[in-house]
């Protein structure tokens, strides 16, 4: 049996930061990983999609010439180049990672996977490991619905769609959330037909319906079919194919296409460790449970990003680390001051903060809710991108600002100002005062105040 002081499960973004701050230490460091080293984000999520989305975003910027003042021949997509692209960044910063841990001297990296033997003792590929301290951070994995079928055809997920080698003729994609949405206009862009299958009755449920109403338009303004209050029933292969059958409206439809990708949801991978065995708790949904400081029911025992259930980001993943490690610091920070802040990354963006319009009234029964529209701030009409709005809401009892959705040019970033501002307790009225940058989109946002407005439950 080897001896750790701390044992890392999974390479997630919580582990980078976690390495960054334990290394020092001169501590003894074991991390295990069974899959690509980095994790969802710099492998299937963040780095891989946001890559494709500046590919995509680029391409059609340039058939958009007559919107500028000039002429511009239609370009050809090089989807082999675009993927090399891809594969570059994201194996780059997979490789960069594998490179700094097998670098540290203090820092040992077990390639396969971890199952619990007993509390703070793991087994992997026959090793046993022991650790004074443990974290988990073995992330989630895509969920399929239950559709006839479904497992006799080729189905892709959202790793799975990156290494398709072909452009897809026909992209059904199962599923209207944040993943579904930014695929949909990253292959309608590079010249697939695409199809949306959303089962509630607005794609991004959780959004207020403004917010995903406007995603739905400019999304079908640019040739995506999105059927919402749509269930997929079954699928089966057809003409090379897969052929889909949704109910929709008490009617029965049948959708043709190339390929088939399921958006549907993530579920936790915590059921590969034997948890049980360590005696560690999960919730009804397999997320493992944890305290303010992202500590498990066995003292030692962290369980740090999407595992945890507190977020499904990297910036959370990140967060919980730091977390984490204030604890062990004997620092005061903890999960329940973190405030949510997320963002959509089609084109324009979505930025949000805080609570939604409709998370907000029913919390605090009536609020201040201030709108303006892209098309009416002017660094926004300069570069022709008047899609969107932005919508404040404010606290009427104590001039805080209680949440925001930046839906246009600059949203995902102009978002982080207001997480600054809700964090540090300013409230609006001194936001009010402050001198931004012209011609900016962000600049505007202080005077969006005044439009401010009460209403109610």
């Amino acid at each position: 049996m080897q001896q750790f002081d701390h044992i890392i499960v999974g390479t997630g973004q919580a582990t980078g930061t976690l390495l960054g701050r334990l290394i020092g230490s001169g501590d003894t460091i074991a991390v295990i990983e069974g899959g690509k080293v980095g994790g969802s984000c710099v492998n299937y999520g963040c780095t891989p999609t946001k890559t494709l989305v500046a590919s995509a975003k680029a391409y059609h910027k340039a058939q958009s010439g007559a919107t500028y003042g000039f002429e511009s021949v239609k370009p050809r997509l090089d989807y082999a180049a675009v993927r090399q692209r891809m594969n570059e960044i994201r194996y780059g910063s997979s490789e960069g990672l594998t490179n700094w841990m097998e670098s540290t001297d203090n820092v040992n990296l077990f390639k396969g996977w971890a199952t619990f033997v007993e509390e703070k003792v793991l087994e992997v590929e026959g090793n046993t490991l022991k650790g004074n301290r443990i974290y988990i951070n073995v992330g989630t994995r895509p969920m399929a619905p239950p559709i006839n079928g479904l497992n006799e055809v080729t189905c892709l997920d959202s790793a799975g769609v990156l290494d398709l080698e072909e452009l897809p003729e026909h992209l059904i994609i199962i599923g209207g959330g944040y993943i579904g949405m930014e695929f949909a206009q990253v292959y309608k862009r590079f010249g697939s037909k695409v199809t949306v299958i959303q089962r509630a009755k607005q794609v991004m449920p959780k959004e207020d319906k403004d917010v995903a109403e406007t995603i739905k338009e400019f999304l079908e303004k640019e040739g995506v079919k999105i059927h919402c209050n749509a269930h997929a029933h079954a699928v089966k292969e057809k003409n090379g194919g897969i052929e889909l059958e949704i109910e929709m409206g008490g009617q029965t439809k049948q959708i043709e296409g190339s390929h088939l990708m399921v958006a549907a949801g993530r579920k936790p991978n915590s059921d590969t460790l034997s948890l049980e065995k360590a005696g560690i708790k999960t919730n009804d949904h397999g997320f493992i449970e944890v305290n303010e400081y992202c500590e498990t029911n066995v003292p030692g025992i962290f369980a740090v990003g999407d595992v945890n259930g507190k977020g499904a980001f990297t910036h959370t993943s990140v967060n919980d680390a730091e977390i984490v490690i204030s604890k062990l610091q004997e620092g005061d920070r903890k999960l329940s001051d973190r405030i949510p802040i997320y963002a959509l990354f089609t084109d324009p963006p979505l930025g949000r903060v805080g609570m939604t319009e409709k998370e907000a009234l029913e919390q605090k029964g009536k609020v201040l809710r201030a709108i303006k529209p892209m098309s009416e701030i002017s660094r926004a009409k300069e570069m022709s991108e008047t899609t969107g709005f932005a919508k404040l809401l404010v606290d009427a009892d104590t001039d805080l600002i209680l949440g925001a959705a930046i839906l246009g040019p600059g949203g995902d970033e102009i978002i982080n100002m207001f997480a600054t501002i809700m964090h540090s307790n300013i409230p609006c009225r001194q936001y009010r005062k402050v001198v931004l940058v012209h011609p900016t989109v962000s600049e505007l946002m202080p005077w969006v105040l005044d439009r401010l407005e009460l209403v109610e439950k």
